[in-house]
Order: structure tokens, then sequence, then C-alpha cells
């Protein structure tokens, strides 16, 4: 069975970073692509495209409101995947979920086979 666990999460004033990890277990999830999304606050019905990476070439993609300041990254001997977080905004409170597809349409949350519990990201102003 597979499993995907996040870490990584946190408090952090506004302007600092922290780094989450997605570890994954069961199996190697060759050719697929694994991304993060978010769920803030009072938007449980709503959770947003933050990052994606390809298994392969390790190409990536990002949501315009993290471009710049988050990296996602990958792993794939140790089957993990990060996010970086530089210059944190309280708008970026949320609980991130790291997920893998197999689609290349990375941004849209249903073409997600597997997900991880989530970790939550506090930035305070």
């Amino acid at each position: 069975q597979v499993q995907l666990v996040e870490s990584g999460g946190g408090l952090v004033q506004a302007g600092g970073s922290l780094r989450l990890s997605c570890e994954v277990s069961g199996r190697t999830l060759s050719n697929y692509h694994m991304g993060w999304f978010r769920q803030a606050p009072g938007k449980e019905r709503e959770r947003e495209f933050v990052a994606a990476i390809s298994w392969g070439v390790g190409s990536t993609g990002y949501a315009d409101s993290v471009k710049g300041r988050f990296t996602i990254s990958r792993d794939n001997a140790k089957n993990t995947v990060y996010l970086q977080m530089n210059s944190l905004k309280p708008e970026d409170t949320a609980v991130y979920y790291c997920g893998a597809t197999i689609s290349r349409n990375w941004s849209a949350r249903w073409t997600y086979s597997y997900w991880g519990q989530g970790t939550q990201v506090t930035v305070s102003s």
C-alpha cells in the first residue's frame, strides 16, 4: 500500500522559511509526477495547487502566488519530495498536502491518485 507522509510544517514569522518533506513508502512511484497543494482555513473545499515536479527530467510548475519564493525538488533515490518555502507570508498559512499523479495536468487535484495526510504551516504577521 502506498503511503505519503508529509513533515516539516510549523509556526514561522512572516519573511521566514520552512522546508516541507513528503516521503513515499510502499513502493516507488515510477512515472508519477509529485505535487504540493494547500488548503487554507475556512476553505475546506478548496485544495489549491502550489507546485509540481515531473518524474523524469524534473521539470517544475508553480502557482503564480508562490513563484520566486517556493522551490520544489525531489530525490528519487530517497523517494522524497521537498518544498522549500522562503519569504513566507501570512496568506501562506494552510495545511499542505503532497500528492502523486500520472497525469501531466498536475495542477488539477482530481488527477491525483495518492495523497498524504497534510502538514500545518502557520505564518504569523
